[in-house]
């Protein structure tokens, strides 16, 4: 199965976000997630989009690392058609109708070198993705969004995508 589309919303009523995966043969499984589950999840996404670059993997400076991962991740999103509404149409949802509560997060590698991520409830079946760079920087901005619709007092950063302030630049010395 390929993956078609991903929507990520907040729902003020549940206090959760709500991620809808669809695939190109119809079918769709839908995700709850926590703000804890969020928490858990966020930095293990940052440490597969730095892994997923051999650019970045090889960089031995930290800073250097950081900014080249800000850098991927604007080229990946910049590739992402954000524009087109998710398709709400029919779709098959072999995991049930209702969002599965999600606990449990593994992350990895397949054979090729492509990061995944299997997202599973406490009990029961779950989900695995493989992402290529584009779908990994696009999941990573989805949440972004929507967890600056919720009020959980927390904000998603990606090391190198944030503008510095003023008080941390390195002072330089112009000739």
């Amino acid at each position: 199965m390929r993956l078609h589309q991903l929507k990520v919303d907040y729902d003020a009523e549940q206090d959760r976000l709500l991620m809808q995966v669809a695939t190109s043969e119809s079918i769709e499984i839908r995700l709850w997630l926590t703000r804890r589950f969020v928490k858990l999840l966020w930095p293990l996404l940052v440490k597969l989009a730095e892994d997923a670059s051999p650019r970045i993997r090889t960089q031995a400076n930290p800073e250097a690392r950081k900014a080249l991962l800000g850098l991927e991740h604007e080229h990946a999103v910049s590739k992402a058609d954000f524009s087109k509404p998710y398709d709400a149409g029919s779709h098959a949802t072999p995991l049930g109708e209702a969002p599965l509560l999600l606990s449990r997060i593994q992350t990895g590698h397949d054979r090729n070198g492509q990061p995944v991520v299997a997202l599973h409830p406490s009990q029961g079946q779950g989900v695995t993705l493989t992402f290529d760079s584009v779908l990994l920087h696009s999941l990573c901005r989805l949440l972004q969004a929507a967890v600056k619709k919720s009020d959980w007092d927390m904000e998603l950063k990606l090391p190198g995508s944030e503008p510095q302030e003023a008080g941390d630049r390195a002072a330089r010395t112009l000739n």
